[in-house]
């Protein structure tokens, strides 16, 4: 055969190559363009609410409840991601039965790195008095992502004290490296002084436990930061389940307030969502970029429990005000954690 007749046959299977080379070429770069360059809100799916973020490692976690009915409310499951864009989840890291006096309403996690261990606040059972059994509990493990175990075998907080119900717990660290306790629903909120290996708490030099510092306005889910030195004091009020659910928040010089309110800064966006609320915030390490992640309803949505947990920007004015936070539907852009 010559070689003329011998490229007639070649050509086909040749031309074949080419084509697969330049489909594969297109998919690829059809695939790069839809990698995501925004986080979109909610930044994962499914009902989950009252998220907490921390950052461990160069990687942001997120710790919300699993939103249903509180009998299914047994377990938690985690996220995190190293760009605020892309998120992994990690499911179960704690349930019910590591946890054998929780039997519902396991809810508001909050995690603490300490020495190398993990250790992860929840409530759980929604006690309504001090007859009934649950309150605040501790699980500790070896990474953020679990599996964690029941720390004490029984609640940390399990009486109403000053009138807080032991629920929405947040730990958080002092600048002199103290941590605390900051919790409480039903319109009162304590904070007490942990003890170095989490097993209980100090009293406090007055001999008292438990301190309310409940600023004007809050009903649950409290979170503070420290900026400029001054301890901003933030809080959900409103119904969970409603419309008017919201965040707002106080300044002072101590934890320990006096807190002079401020006003609300997160709020239902009758265009976007409502029943936003129970955040968190985050700074970015060696930066003043700050975040907030928080839980919402969507429009089409009228049971309580479907709320999803979403992100966005938060901003301060030249007097370090707060700015109130924009809804959106895009989230934040990919950002790199030092």
């Amino acid at each position: 055969m010559n070689t003329f007749a011998q490229n007639k046959i070649m050509m086909p299977k040749y031309l074949a190559a080419v084509l697969a080379c330049l489909v594969c070429l297109s998919c690829a770069s059809s695939k790069k363009s839809m990698q995501k360059t925004t986080s979109g809100n909610p930044i994962f799916p499914g009902w989950y609410a009252d998220p907490e973020a921390r950052i461990f490692e160069k990687t942001v976690w997120v710790f919300p409840t699993y939103s249903d009915k509180y009998d299914k409310q047994v377990y938690f499951d985690a996220f995190s991601s190293t760009d605020l864009v892309n998120w992994t989840k990690h499911s179960h890291i704690l349930d019910s039965a590591a946890v054998k006096w929780a039997k519902r309403a396991m809810w508001a996690p909050s995690c603490m790195e300490k020495d190398g261990k993990y250790y992860f606040f929840f409530g759980a059972n929604d006690i309504q008095s001090d007859s009934e059994y649950g309150g605040i509990g501790v699980a500790v493990a070896d990474n953020p992502g679990g599996p964690y175990r029941d720390y004490l075998g029984h609640p940390l907080v399990d009486k109403f004290h000053n009138g807080a119900q032991p629920i929405d717990q947040f730990v958080f660290k002092d600048k002199d490296g103290q941590h605390y306790l900051i919790y409480g629903g039903w319109r009162h909120c304590n904070i007490a002084k942990l003890k170095p290996d989490f097993t209980g708490f100090t009293p406090f030099p007055d001999g008292t436990v438990f301190k309310e510092i409940t600023p004007e306005g809050y009903v649950e889910g409290s979170f503070m930061f420290i900026r400029n030195g001054k301890y901003y004091f933030m809080w959900s009020e409103g119904g969970w389940t409603g419309p008017d659910y919201s965040v707002a928040y106080a300044v002072s010089d101590s934890p320990f307030g006096p807190f002079q309110r401020v006003g609300k800064i997160l709020q239902q966006d009758a265009h976007i969502a409502n029943g936003a609320g129970h955040h968190s915030v985050i700074q970015l390490p060696g930066t003043d970029e700050w975040y907030i992640f928080y839980h919402r309803r969507p429009l089409s949505e009228t049971d309580g429990n479907s709320r999803q947990t979403c992100i966005e920007r938060m901003y301060f004015d030249e007097k370090g005000i707060i700015k109130p936070v924009v809804l959106t539907k895009e989230g934040v852009g990919k950002v790199k954690i030092k």
